[in-house]
C-alpha cells in the first residue's frame, strides 16, 4: 500500500521511483492528478535526460490544464510500493510536477479520508 500525503491545497502526492535505463533509481513526489484521464505519468523534458528512457512515440497531442500540448511518448519503469511497472510515459517541457494520471485507478485502489490523514494507493486484486 502507498501511503501518499497532502499538499497545503489539499493536493495529493505519493512517493515513487522513477528507473533509469542504467538501473539508477530516483525517488520523486508526484501529484496525482485526476484531471489527466488519458495517461498513467508525465514528467518533464529535463527529467528524462538522467533517466534514458527509449521513446515509443512523438508529438502526441494531449489537452492539459494549460491547453493544447505536444508530448513524447517513453517507455518507463517505475516503482509504487514496492511493486515494478512499465508503463507509456508523457514527456513535455511544460510539466511544472511528475503527474501520476488516472489510468492508475484501473488497476490500484485510491483511498482518500482527508479528515483523518488518510491517504493510500494499493494495488487491486483482479478475478
Amino acid at each position: 500500500m502507498g501511503v501518499g500525503s497532502f499538499g497545503d491545497n489539499g493536493e495529493l502526492w505519493f512517493e515513487i521511483q522513477l528507473i533509469a535505463t542504467n538501473g539508477d533509481v530516483f525517488s520523486v513526489e508526484a501529484l496525482f492528478d485526476t484531471g489527466f484521464t488519458t495517461g498513467w505519468l508525465a514528467i518533464n523534458t529535463q527529467d528524462l535526460e538522467a533517466l534514458e528512457w527509449l521513446r515509443i512515440a512523438a508529438q502526441i497531442s494531449m489537452r492539459t490544464a494549460r491547453g493544447e500540448g505536444q508530448f513524447n511518448l517513453y517507455e518507463g519503469r517505475i516503482i509504487i510500493d514496492a511493486n515494478e511497472f512499465i508503463i507509456p510515459v508523457h514527456v513535455g517541457d511544460d510539466v511544472p510536477d511528475t503527474l501520476m494520471g488516472s489510468a492508475w485507478l484501473d488497476i490500484m485502489q485510491l483511498v482518500v479520508n482527508k479528515p483523518q490523514g488518510i491517504l493510500t494507493l494499493e494495488m487491486v486484486e483482479t478475478n
